[in-house]
């Protein structure tokens, strides 16, 4: 009796294995299901929002210019949609903008590269390990701070030095601006120095070049993908700050290419606006969209370019 259901026992073994091996691949498909749909939704977020973003600005834009002409918002060269006599040339701000973004970029583009060279190829570990917090600290102090120590320490700084400079003017609001990217420039530059292999560098040592020449001929051309990169993020940062302009530039839409004026940037003008003593609904506010617009353009017109860049001049090692 014993052996019989002993034999009946190990005749039921193999089924019961593979009916338990076929719960466990329906199990593990089903996770594997929920998790792809899981981080589908995820990643669908960020598409989303972009279409909702650009499906506000085009929808408010199509109505300021359906009273505002097209051509009158991209050549004038008077900014006052407020006024009595409202006018809406948008090259002003596009100017002030854009005298901000130069700005910053001179000052921020060679020091952060050259402090990306040195953490990458010249200091010490301990002393990098050191230093990078440090510099990446200047990132997190709030940008209305960056304003009031413009307004209050650069700008008398500016005024003592150099003749003409106003309370409010774009040199300042530049300055800050470049400190503000400098982290990001600097820490972006020295990952992508960090990413090209040893032995190239070993290779240029073994025939005799200098650290100097190493990095000016091999390591730096080898990562400019990474830094391109690097420069335009930080590029199309200084193109959308805010308050450190708003409080260190001023609000004065001048058509000027002199950095020592008051001027007024995309974004500060915004700000103005938003406060909520325009009407909603009125020209006036819908020119909130139509910069938006503007600026959601220029961004993805220097994003479209640093992705071109990149491409052009990255370089694959084994």
């Amino acid at each position: 009796m014993a052996t019989a259901q002993a034999s009946q026992q190990e005749a039921l073994a193999p089924e019961t294995f593979v009916s338990g091996a076929r719960e466990h691949v329906r199990t593990k498909k089903r996770d594997e299901k929920i998790v792809r749909w899981i981080t589908a939704a995820c990643a669908s977020v960020s598409i989303l929002t972009t279409a909702g973003i650009i499906g506000v600005l085009a929808r408010e834009t199509f109505l300021f210019f359906k009273l505002v002409s097209p051509v009158e918002f991209l050549t004038g060269t008077k900014w006052s949609p407020t006024f009595a006599e409202p006018h809406f040339g948008v090259l002003p701000l596009v100017c002030g903008t854009m005298l901000i973004t130069v700005g910053a970029a001179i000052f921020a583009v060679p020091l952060g590269i050259l402090a990306a060279v040195y953490l990458s190829e010249y200091a010490k570990p301990g002393l990098r390990r050191v230093l990078k917090p440090i510099l990446e600290v200047l990132a997190g102090i709030p940008t209305v701070v960056y304003g009031f120590f413009a307004l209050f320490v650069v700008t008398p700084w500016l005024r003592s030095w150099i003749p003409g400079v106003e309370v409010f003017n774009a040199l300042s609001g530049a300055i800050v601006v470049g400190v503000m990217i400098l982290p990001l420039v600097s820490s972006l530059c020295e990952d992508a120095l960090s990413a090209v292999p040893r032995s190239l560098r070993e290779g240029g040592y073994a025939v005799g070049a200098t650290k100097f020449e190493v990095t000016r001929k091999i390591t730096v051309p080898a990562a400019l993908s990474g830094i391109m990169a690097a420069i335009v993020l930080a590029i199309s940062r200084a193109v959308g700050e805010t308050m450190a302009v708003t409080l260190a530039a001023g609000q004065t839409p001048t058509l000027t290419a002199d950095p020592r004026k008051s001027i007024e940037t995309i974004t500060a003008y915004i700000v103005q606006i938003s406060h909520g003593d325009t009407p909603d609904g009125s020209t006036a506010f819908r020119t909130i969209f139509a910069l938006g617009a503007t600026l959601f353009i220029m961004t993805m017109a220097l994003n479209f370019i640093a992705r071109k860049l990149v491409l052009r001049l990255r370089q694959v090692y084994a």
